[in-house]
């Protein structure tokens, strides 16, 4: 959510529980977790997105992946839970977790489960169900947690800020619907992973400068957020470009917009001429001098095969 402070075309006031009240845009961003790429999303006004828009939204997601890509896996907030973005996960064979939304029928469902003891999770409860909710084709299962609330918060609220729980006067509650097998735990495991798509959005707001939005007018601003994030993009494939060739996806590190800057952007150099020749040279001080020298001779060495590119580092990440 960008909430605005002037008269931006598309300003709407919805969904917003850090500046209720304020009227805002609700940009859609999905995220590549082993890599951190940008893989799709568009610059939406503040109105909460309707089902067609998140399908539409996932099929050009899932349009963008490379015809090698064997298993998908998704994990999406609230914003996804509706039966259109189910359905255009089951089309291609995704396996997916989603926050729930609170309905007075979950609750119900909630309220008549059998809950268990939760050792290996923050949670005091657990359970799973197997419910339809309204509107879908079929039922799924779904996944909770709960936990006491204080006794200062047995007032029931009107709204709970953080967006994976919703809550009762007893309990907060956690809920996941998914078409994944395996233990309550490991799952909410899996999709508490997709924090790390909180700091990749924080990075794009403050690095890129994806919520500093320059017009009133909305196209421009739509405009806006696609350059933000090709700017993203460039950052995420240069820090690919220049990653050990040992690394793996999951010792591969991120590197932010801000850091690569002061490490590979603005670095003090002299270009020189001489003898018809022209060069650069950076100071003996530049730390990062070796780095920057593999980062360049694998640009350089950037060959067009057909449809494709030649590698340039020689093992692929897996």
């Amino acid at each position: 959510v960008h909430t605005l402070y002037g008269k931006q075309v598309g300003a709407r006031k919805s969904y917003n529980p850090k500046n209720r009240g304020k009227k805002s845009y609700q940009p859609i961003l999905s995220f590549l977790a082993e890599t951190r790429e940008y893989v799709a999303g568009e610059l939406r006004n503040g109105d909460r997105p309707t089902g067609k828009q998140i399908a539409r939204h996932l099929q050009e997601v899932f349009q963008s992946l490379p015809h090698c890509v064997v298993s998908i896996f998704a994990r999406a907030d609230s914003c996804f839970y509706c039966w259109e973005a189910v359905e255009a996960y089951e089309k291609f064979k995704c396996r997916f977790i989603i926050v729930a939304r609170k309905t007075s029928r979950l609750l119900e469902e909630l309220v008549a489960a059998q809950w268990k003891r939760s050792p290996r999770t923050d949670a005091d409860e657990q359970c799973e169900f197997w419910y339809q909710p309204k509107g879908w084709g079929k039922p799924y299962r779904f996944i909770a947690l709960r936990s006491e609330n204080e006794p200062d918060d047995e007032e029931e609220p009107d709204e709970v800020v953080q967006y994976q729980l919703f809550a009762t006067k007893q309990y907060k509650y956690r809920v996941f619907v998914t078409n994944m097998e395996g233990p309550i735990d490991k799952l909410v495991w899996f999709y508490s992973q997709r924090a790390g798509a909180e700091n990749l959005i924080k990075e794009s707001n403050n690095d890129a400068g994806l919520a500093a939005h320059p017009s009133r007018l909305f196209v421009t601003n739509q405009n806006h957020f696609h350059l933000a994030m090709l700017a993203y993009n460039l950052n995420a494939w240069l820090m690919l470009f220049n990653r050990e060739a040992t690394d793996t996806t999951e010792s591969l590190k991120h590197t932010t917009l801000a850091t690569a800057r002061l490490r590979f952007l603005f670095i003090a150099a002299k270009i020189w001429r001489h003898s018809g020749r022209t060069g650069v040279s950076f100071s003996d001080h530049y730390e990062e001098k070796g780095l920057f020298r593999r980062l360049m001779e694998r640009l350089r060495a950037i060959d067009p095969r057909g449809d494709s590119f030649a590698p340039v580092v020689e093992s692929a990440l897996v």
